[in-house]
């Protein structure tokens, strides 16, 4: 059975898409990036063989370019629900682990990511209940579980975009007696783009 892999994305309204990036980019500049780190990650994602990937989205679904993104592709939108990051992460792979035996959850801000990264990803959920892609700044950028695997446990009652946020992913799963490298497994660390610093990383990327 295929694996599902979910992009997380946002519509790229001026004003309300990545703008911590607004003090170098401007809104309209900022809402671009938003446009051209989704397409990156989908082109990515999609990339990936034996993958069905979906797009989920936080706002208006409606938005042309999603719907763009999802014709182009060939890929469902879907709405984020209401709630917290961690609901809606929860929600997410909730819902594509009653389709697929192993799912996976992105987002659409670190195009660092390659197709095999997420292959390895998928193949650690052979043995592992979990899998994580950390982030350099502390949280992560990938989350998959495979089918009866899902701790929901760890999206929960967490404070997000803080660094301390896979150390403390880390503790709950340690309380759950989880043990690390068998019933949860990390790739190595990538880097995501939330701030003028990152963008400038990440620029050549994103255009590629």
């Amino acid at each position: 059975m295929r694996a599902g892999i979910a992009v997380f994305t946002k519509a790229p309204v001026p004003g309300q898409a990545k703008t911590r990036l607004m003090p170098l980019l401007g809104a309209e500049g900022a809402a671009e990036a938003q446009r051209a780190m989704t397409w990156k990650t989908l082109e990515t994602a999609c990339s990936v063989a034996h993958a069905q990937v979906s797009l989920w989205c936080a706002g208006d679904i409606d938005h042309p370019f999603l719907l763009e993104c999802g014709a182009h592709f060939g890929v469902p939108l879907l709405p984020q629900c209401e709630g917290d990051l961690g609901a809606r992460m929860a929600h997410c792979l909730s819902h594509l682990l009653r389709e697929h035996e192993r799912a996976l959850l992105i987002g659409s801000d670190c195009p660092a990511f390659t197709a095999d990264h997420l292959m390895r990803a998928i193949a650690a959920l052979d043995d592992a209940h979990m899998v994580f892609t950390p982030a350099e700044d502390g949280g992560y950028v990938l989350v998959g579980a495979r089918r009866g695997g899902l701790a929901t446990a760890c999206f929960e009652n967490m404070m997000w975009s803080v660094p301390e946020v896979m150390n403390v992913t880390r503790k709950c799963l340690l309380a759950l007696e989880w043990r690390r490298d068998k019933d949860w497994r990390e790739l190595e660390a990538l880097w995501d783009v939330d701030t003028p610093e990152d963008y400038s990383r990440a620029e050549t990327l994103i255009r590629s």
